[in-house]
């Protein structure tokens, strides 16, 4: 039997395309599987939101787990030149700060020298003084330094070797810089820290490189006055002087700064705020996520979902469940209770109420005595084996990979089965095409044989 070189050339018949249509049939059968591989990855999209939904939820939580989120004080200023940073255990008052002085650090500058002047032949030492005295708020130049820092110089050091010798000494106490004043270079030093004890009072040590008296600027400690206190600060964050409280001094002034200490309730009023809206969108995510309308293509893609069911339930519970004997033991007390769509819906002058005038009772509620033994506590846990790496959540998704995993066996066999399908298809169709070529070819050569007969008895 002659050879074929494309189906349909032998019998005229457009096999190719049959065997298309057939190819076509066959992988109809995998529609389901892709199908269901569609909806478990949609599934794990979900699932990734529905996580991400609880993370904000157990976020915020875990503030209102946080005993010292109901002690927040916050501090008002009136007037400049006085920052207020109020710690949970600053007493509410009122308080009157004058700011006369600033700290400040000590600074001091060498006379001018050339920049490629080798300052010593040989090694010397290099002496720094610090610790101002001061009598009758002057500065005594005559009084002995509090305490000394030596460095060793190398020899045939220049000023800018000099410079990094003793910012290479983390104990030396000043940074060195150096200075162009115009007619040559200085070697400026100013100390790390401010107030009087820190504070550079001179240098000395290299006889090519002496202090120049006339650029000392000696440190000084800050001084303030609170509610007629006199205090002194060796810098200008002065911790403690009012219990709890951080004040930092920015400006000196003989007009005094009003500060207020009182209750954050407002901060309290947002942290329980950002609970109940986090709250609120993680049931607005799930509600989308298992709407059902009757029409397959428009519902959510968890409809029907296990997971889902079993998270709801327990976080209902814990919503509603009593806490215990406290003064406040449900939700539901606070002004905070559940609608008919599963969200939290807040009374707010209840709460506020609550805020105002059981601070306690709040912390006792939110907080507990334990770290799972207050309604924050046990939301919190229920959260974690929600979100957890090996939570819920995770293991759904899990299942729903090795499903995919599975379908895309699944499929790959298929494949395999579709194409040798075709195959013997297309064998039988070259078989077929072959022999109606081969009846073709008789059929001509007959014709052929018969026209010559014919013409043969007709001249005859």
């Amino acid at each position: 039997m002659a050879s074929i070189s494309a189906l349909g050339v032998g019998s005229g018949l457009d096999l190719s395309g049959l065997v298309d249509q057939l190819q076509a049939a066959e992988r109809q059968k995998l529609v389901p599987i892709l199908e269901q591989q569609s909806a478990q990855k949609t599934k794990i999209s979900a699932y990734g939101r529905l996580q991400s939904a609880m993370d904000r939820v157990q976020t915020s939580i875990a503030a209102l787990n946080d005993a010292s989120s109901f002690k927040q004080q916050k501090s008002t200023v009136t007037g400049e030149g006085v920052l207020a940073t109020a710690g949970e255990s600053a007493n509410a008052g009122r308080y009157e700060v004058t700011v006369s002085q600033l700290a400040r650090s000590g600074s001091a500058a060498s006379s001018s020298v050339a920049l490629d002047q080798e300052l010593t032949t040989e090694a010397a030492t290099l002496t720094l003084d610090f610790g101002a005295t001061y009598t009758d708020g002057e500065f005594d130049s005559t009084a002995a330094p509090l305490s000394s820092k030596t460095i060793t110089i190398a020899a045939n050091s220049t000023l800018a070797e000099v410079r990094d010798q003793i910012n290479a000494d983390k104990e030396a106490g000043v940074t060195a810089s150096i200075v162009n004043d115009g007619s040559g270079y200085r070697l400026a030093l100013s100390s790390k820290e401010t107030g009087k004890e820190a504070s550079l009072v001179g240098f000395s040590g290299l006889t090519s490189l002496t202090m120049d008296d006339a650029t000392l600027r000696v440190g000084q400690d800050a001084e303030l006055n609170v509610n007629g206190i006199a205090i002194t600060s060796k810098s200008n964050r002065v911790e403690e002087a009012i219990q709890g409280v951080t004040l930092d001094l920015t400006s000196a002034s003989g007009d005094p700064v009003t500060l207020v200490i009182e209750r954050d309730e407002a901060s309290l009023r947002e942290t329980i705020d950002e609970f109940v809206s986090n709250y609120n969108e993680m049931k607005s995510t799930v509600g989308r996520m298992t709407a059902y309308n009757g029409e397959g293509e428009t519902s959510g893609e968890l409809v029907g979902d296990r997971t889902v069911r079993t998270i709801e339930d327990r976080l209902r519970r814990d919503i509603t469940d009593n806490l215990g004997t406290g003064d406040i033991s449900r939700l539901s007390q606070l002004g905070i209770a559940i609608d008919e769509r599963g969200r939290l819906k807040v009374d707010e002058d209840k709460l506020d109420d609550a805020i105002a005038n059981n601070p306690e009772g709040l912390s006792t509620f939110f907080a507990g005595d334990t770290e799972e033994g207050g309604f924050a506590g046990r939301l919190n846990s229920t959260l974690e084996a929600i979100t957890a790496e090996e939570g819920i959540i995770q293991s759904s998704v899990n299942s729903a990979e090795l499903r995919v995993d599975s379908l895309e066996e699944r499929k790959l066999r298929m494949e395999s089965s579709i194409e040798r399908s075709v195959e013997r298809y297309r064998k039988q169709f070259g078989q077929l095409d072959g022999m109606l070529a081969q009846m073709n070819s008789m059929s001509a050569y007959l014709s052929q044989q018969f026209s010559m007969v014919s013409n043969m008895q007709g001249s005859n």
